[in-house]
């Protein structure tokens, strides 16, 4: 088992899958796969997953450069 820490600063509100499928229009599965593959950080709160919609903003969001 990796021992693997991140910081996690207090002021960070952490928000559930579904919160955070619903928030970025995707499914619970695509946020799972995210955490999965590394993309971004899951966190483990007792038998909960929370991720940092922070995170998901910077890592997910990725613009498209218009084609001129």
């Amino acid at each position: 088992m990796s021992s693997r820490k991140h910081s996690v600063s207090p002021d960070t509100r952490l928000i559930s899958l579904a919160v955070a499928a619903e928030r970025f229009g995707v499914s619970v599965k695509t946020i799972r796969r995210r955490i999965s593959d590394g993309t971004v950080r899951g966190y483990r709160v007792g038998r909960l997953i929370r991720v940092d919609p922070t995170e998901l903003h910077e890592r997910l969001l990725v613009e498209i450069p218009s084609a001129r």
